[in-house]
């Protein structure tokens, strides 16, 4: 199960949100997503657990909790709504 996870701090790394959430159980990755122009963190990421008990757990324990002083959302994460496109060319 993929889990997304926001309102992260600017100083947490992919090892630091695995280290959180192993603690529920195996996680196969943790990313969290950094901005390509500023090259830092956005303050969400994803973390993927292989089992959906232990994710479900994990996402009802870390939901609301405190990371490096700030109170992270955790919550099944949803496929990416495609969001219709900006066209420049009819601008003008």
């Amino acid at each position: 199960m993929d889990i997304y996870v926001s309102n992260l701090s600017p100083f947490i790394v992919n090892e630091d949100l695995n280290n959180h959430f192993s603690r529920y159980g195996v996680v196969s990755s943790a990313n969290v997503i950094i901005d390509k122009f500023t090259n830092r963190s956005r303050g969400f990421g994803f973390v993927t657990m292989p089992n959906d008990t232990e994710a479900e757990k994990a996402i009802q324990e870390m939901n609301g909790s405190l990371i490096d002083g700030k109170t992270i959302a955790a919550s099944q994460a949803r496929p990416r709504e495609e969001k219709p496109g900006r066209s420049y060319n009819n601008r003008w």
